[in-house]
């Protein structure tokens, strides 16, 4: 393997972290679902004084024609290209705590590597604790608080917190790996897999952020000020529920989910709050066609026209 650390740069602020902060981490990419990941990264990052500390080589790490970078055409000339990047942020949350963010693009190479040049990172700076999370659709209903499913070395917060807890084998995402090496080196670690809408995964659903730092907030103790987040989510949940409302057939589809997400946060012996007794999953084929063509084409905001 290549040297882990050929993979970042540091910038001259890097000097200036102190040991053992808590690590926070996201990365967009693969199913990110109700863009809870990229909304988290962006607020944390407009709300909250930060510093960057290193920067990773996308020229190494992504695959340019998956993810193209975004450029501005003004009339006869590119005035910008977006690009985009993966990188380490000293951050003070709302009470001046200190805690490091690793946010950006999900690596497409060399996962090997990059897991050990953040294990590098987090050895390097005496990490505390390291907390990240990632959000997948489910058939679960919008009118319940968003679940998730904990995973790592941290036993208090899997027994608190983890709502579902499957034996399943699924995609990975490249934090996956790293927590799964930190967890060998007995470095505490908490994965939150956020278990959003299948209905809404296209969207960028406000809550899926708030959900998503109060995760974090939980395992770290780090307060973020999400008032504006849960202001967006009250107006999208409106345009939502009057969707729902005006259609008998969406109406009962969501009743169907609410019924069973309901009977097995009650005790009752089911396998998932995701299927019935016969171990089925509902379909989501009669709510994608018409919510999800209200929903994914836009980020629902409050005013705006009312496609449905």
């Amino acid at each position: 393997m290549h040297d882990p650390a050929a993979l970042y740069d540091i910038t001259p602020d890097a000097d200036d972290v102190p040991e053992g902060l808590p690590l926070v981490a996201g990365l967009t990419g693969f199913a990110d679902a109700g863009s809870a990941v990229s909304q988290l990264a962006e607020y944390v990052l407009d709300t909250l004084d930060h510093t960057l500390v290193a920067t990773f080589d996308a020229d190494e790490l992504l695959d340019y024609r998956a993810r193209r970078p975004t450029f501005t055409f003004d009339q006869d000339h590119i005035s910008e290209i977006e690009p985009s990047t993966l990188s380490l942020y000293l951050v003070r949350d709302d009470l001046g705590q200190r805690f490091l963010l690793l946010a950006g693009f999900e690596p497409d190479f060399q996962w090997q590597r990059f897991t050990a040049a953040v294990v590098q990172l987090v050895e390097r700076y005496r990490v505390s604790t390291t907390t990240w999370v990632h959000s997948i659709p489910m058939p679960v209903p919008h009118t319940r608080p968003i679940g998730v499913t904990v995973s790592g070395n941290r036993s208090d917060l899997v027994e608190a917190m983890s709502v579902w807890k499957p034996v399943t084998q699924a995609p990975a995402n490249a934090l996956h790996l790293v927590e799964h090496r930190l967890g060998e080196t007995g470095h505490p670690t908490a994965g939150f897999v956020l278990l959003v809408p299948h209905y809404l995964a296209d969207t960028e659903f406000p809550d899926a952020a708030v959900a998503a730092l109060s995760s974090i907030s939980a395992a770290t103790g780090l307060i973020f000020p999400t008032d504006r987040l849960r202001e967006e989510g009250r107006d999208f949940m409106v345009k939502v529920d009057e969707q729902v409302a005006g259609n008998h057939e969406l109406s009962r589809l969501v009743a169907t989910l609410e019924e069973r997400h309901d009977t097995y946060m009650q005790g009752n012996p089911l396998p998932s709050p995701l299927t019935d007794q016969d171990g089925q999953v509902p379909s989501a084929d009669a709510l994608a066609a018409e919510l999800e063509k209200f929903l994914a084409t836009r980020r629902v905001d409050g005013e705006g026209d009312d496609r449905s």
